[in-house]
């Protein structure tokens, strides 16, 4: 049979027998397997889509033939700008393209035969789904985690829409390539900042890469310090304050930074710098947050206006430069250029002065650690004495206090789009906010004439003027939320997703939570990985969810590069298409290649010459077990040579332990191994075809299926047990031993394992290359350990 019939018929069979179901509260010990899931494009699934879902599949498939009760589901995160952007140059509906789109992916992603459980398939833009993304809104909304502010926002004139940082490169929009520019706009915000601390110290508890878990500590950004208020000359009922980590250094404070959008700037700038000043902010206002974060070109205006030194109340020139924001902190800094690199900088281009604080040998900026100078009280004292005194002092004159902040910021949550949920929100007359009665959920997306925001940024839900007056005296909310809303709880929906009554019951989410297992990419990583765990720790908090941790391990997969080691896009024209590969090799051998081609978090480059070989072993494999010409079995029931046996097992011990530890590759390897053995003896008994079919079903399904059933194998290998070693049988009686002679390596040796050392020396001495090393004398000394090491020492010449 062909490879695309083998693989619908037992696709067929697994589908008829729900082999890859689960269920809820079962007896058995629960493994939840989950993949990031996919934004349903119009262009279907990628090599990307096919590497990530792959290893997921082998652990849930391993763990279900270990007794587990698998939860391993898919969905789609469905609501999202693409959509949207095509039905405003289409005039099609954004559920419709969605709709066929999701079609699509199913169809794909069931042709290479994941072993997903279809029966708890979700959508994020589904009413009965984001119903219960409404219900959270509320939640968070009941608690004081929801509210509206002005904020300045990442606004794209030709999308007409807000964007979040991620969305921005270079200035302009990654749709599109529109620029972007900022501008205050009232918008949805969420108090993730309350949450910063746990955020931070419950990454100690969760299996997750280093890299990632730093990756977060640094976006939370805890810094331990003081704030600090300065007074403005000539303004005495004004003054703005600072939050630094070095208050002992603030006698160097030589000049100031306000964020051009600070509330004080107009005001205290005199009328000789008004002009410039009003240009800077204009300027200002063209950049992105990205791009005023990546600049390293520093820019700034005088304000004309001068802040007192709280301690010292010397006047020192406050500036406006674009790299303070003002969303961040206070929007202020204090600028000590002679132990700042950045400062230093702002300060030899604008010709500020610059104060040494810290005694040092080297020239300024000095960043080291040094005793203070120059510091009046605080002269002659280390850093961490220092700092506590002058915390001391602040407090005692009301001048500041000892402070934690957080460089993390609540996140913006809304959007001037159609395509996402409504939020359930009612305003009244004169301002004010209130809930959505909850048996009026879900507040549904309504039909509009136009997909597209007003140019002040009006969303589109705004143009169905009947569902916007809810009532009288009260009207709807016209933003809807972010993607990220229905990604931030799906997969507390998977354990019960066909509840009506509620997101989720709490049986369900406290056999299956947390997720095992989670495999994505990370470039999620102060995203959806950051928002998911927020979300998580509400819910539990309010008593919904029964973990504050949504996944316990995660795990990034590597990208497929293309032939030329770069990232596969249409433009290089090195783009790989999964479907034809498939079609050409085999759902198999793609599965069997991404695996081989290397460790699975590492970026590993297409070699289309690669998976020949991966097909070539599974059609050698087969055909020990099965005439090419009849399609019958050929396989003996004769016992195995003890090589062999030897072996098989320690094939099924060796790619046990790397499934377990996602060491793909050299599973794939070991199991080339056996089968060049089994050549080798012209070996073709069902004792070790079987088992070496069961060890491929995580990787090779259909494969390992057909040779099963052809073998005589019981019931299904996607649910047989997992065959068990012998531990005897996977020790080796004799092992090959390396002689140094002096340390230096001069041959080797294969002895039993338990040979003592006079064995071992008498055979190191049958070795020519090692008597020569010894002048064929007698070593005057022996270290040796068993099975490890041996080394002989020469007799002094």
């Amino acid at each position: 049979m062909k490879h695309t019939e083998i693989e619908s018929k037992w696709q067929k069979v697994w589908a008829d027998k729900q082999a890859y179901k689960s269920e809820n509260n079962s007896t058995r010990p629960k493994y939840y397997a989950l993949d990031m899931f996919p934004y349903p494009s119009g262009s279907g699934l990628h090599m990307g889509h096919i590497a990530s879902y792959t290893p997921t599949d082998i652990i849930s498939r391993y763990k279900r033939t270990k007794g587990f009760n698998v939860l391993h589901p898919m969905g789609y995160d469905a609501f999202g700008l693409p959509a949207e952007q095509y039905a405003i140059q289409t005039g099609v509906h954004p559920a419709i393209t969605t709709e066929k789109s999701i079609a699509s992916f199913r169809a794909t992603l069931q042709r290479y035969g994941f072993s997903f459980d279809w029966s708890r398939e979700i959508s994020t833009c589904e009413p009965d789904y984001y119903k219960w993304t409404q219900f959270i809104f509320l939640k968070l909304f009941e608690k004081g985690l929801a509210y509206q502010k002005e904020v300045p926002v990442n606004w794209c004139p030709a999308l007409k829409t807000v964007l979040a940082n991620d969305e921005v490169i270079d200035g302009k929009s990654e749709r599109g390539g529109h620029p972007v520019i900022r501008v205050p706009m009232k918008q949805w915000m969420l108090k993730i900042t309350d949450y910063a601390e746990r955020l931070l110290q419950d990454l100690d508890k969760i299996d997750w890469p280093e890299r990632t878990k730093e990756a977060q500590r640094n976006w939370i950004g805890k810094s331990e310090g003081a704030t600090v208020r300065f007074n403005i000359k000539n303004f005495p009922e004004d003054s703005f304050e600072i939050f630094t980590t070095r208050p002992d250094t603030i006698f160097g404070v030589s000049f100031m930074v306000l964020a051009p959008e600070h509330p004080l700037v107009k005001k205290i700038c005199t009328p000789d710098q008004s002009s410039r000043v009003s240009d800077y902010i204009a300027s200002t206002a063209g950049k992105s947050e990205v791009d005023r974060k990546a600049n390293t070109e520093k820019t700034g205006v005088f304000t004309g206006a001068y802040a007192l030194n709280p301690v010292s109340q010397k006047e020192i020139p406050i500036w406006i430069a674009d790299y303070v924001m003002m969303d961040y902190g206070s929007g202020a800094i204090m600028a000590v250029p002679g132990h700042d690199e950045r400062d230093f900088e702002f300060a030899q281009k604008f010709d500020l002065p610059v104060v040494r604080v810290l005694e040092s040998e080297t020239d300024l900026p000095f960043t080291g650690e040094g005793k203070l100078c120059n510091s009046d009280f605080l002269n002659g004292l280390t850093k961490t004495d220092a700092i506590q005194k002058m915390f001391t002092f602040l407090e005692e004159k009301n001048l500041g206090k000892k402070q934690i902040q957080y460089k993390l910021r609540d996140w913006l949550f809304s959007r001037q789009r159609y395509w996402g949920e409504p939020f359930p929100i009612l305003q009244t007359q004169d301002g004010k906010l209130q809930a959505v009665p909850e048996n009026e959920l879900p507040v549904l997306l309504p039909e509009v004439a136009n997909y597209e925001p007003s140019d002040s940024g009006e969303a589109p839900l705004a143009n169905n003027k009947e569902w916007v007056n809810y009532s009288a005296d009260l009207k709807r909310e016209t933003d809807t939320m972010p993607g990220a809303a229905g990604s931030s709880w799906y997969f507390l929906r998977y354990t019960d997703p066909r509840n009506s009554s509620a997101p989720f019951s709490t049986e369900a989410a406290q056999y299956w939570m947390p997720v095992d297992l989670y495999v994505g990419g990370a470039e999620h990583t102060v995203g959806h990985l950051l928002y998911s765990r927020f979300w998580t720790k509400v819910l539990f908090d309010v008593g919904l969810s029964p973990v504050d941790e949504p996944f316990q391990k995660l795990a990034h997969q590597g990208m497929i590069l293309g032939p030329d080691g770069e990232k596969m896009s249409k433009s290089r024209g090195n783009v790989i298409p999964a479907d034809e590969v498939a079609k050409d090799s085999g759902v198999d051998a793609l599965r069997c290649y991404i695996c081989f081609l290397g460790p699975m978090d590492k970026d590993k480059p297409w070699n289309s010459s690669g998976i020949d070989g991966v097909k070539r072993f599974l059609d050698r494999l087969t055909r020990l077990a099965i005439n090419e010409t009849t399609g019958e079995s050929i396989a003996t029931d004769s016992e195995l040579p003890a090589e062999v046996e030897k072996l098989l097992h320690k094939t099924i011990k060796k790619v046990s332990e790397d499934i377990e530890a996602m060491s793909f590759n050299t599973c794939i390897s070991q199991m080339m191994i056996l089968v060049n053995e089994l050549y080798k003896h012209d070996c073709k008994s069902k004792k070790v075809l079987l088992p070496l079919a069961q060890l491929l079903q995580p990787f090779a399904p259909h494969t390992a299926e057909e040779l099963w059933s052809k073998l005589g194998g019981d019931g299904l290998v996607v649910t047989a047990a997992w065959p068990q070693f012998k531990p005897e049988l996977c020790t080796d009686d004799t092992v090959t031993l390396g002689v140094q002679v002096n340390g230096k390596m001069r041959g080797t040796i294969e002895i039993s394992v338990t040979a003592d050392e006079a064995e071992a020396v008498a055979a190191a001495m049958k070795v020519a290359t090692v008597t020569s090393a010894l002048a064929q004398q007698t070593p005057t000394k022996v270290i040796y350990k068993a099975g490890k090491i041996l080394n002989l020492i020469a007799p002094a010449k």
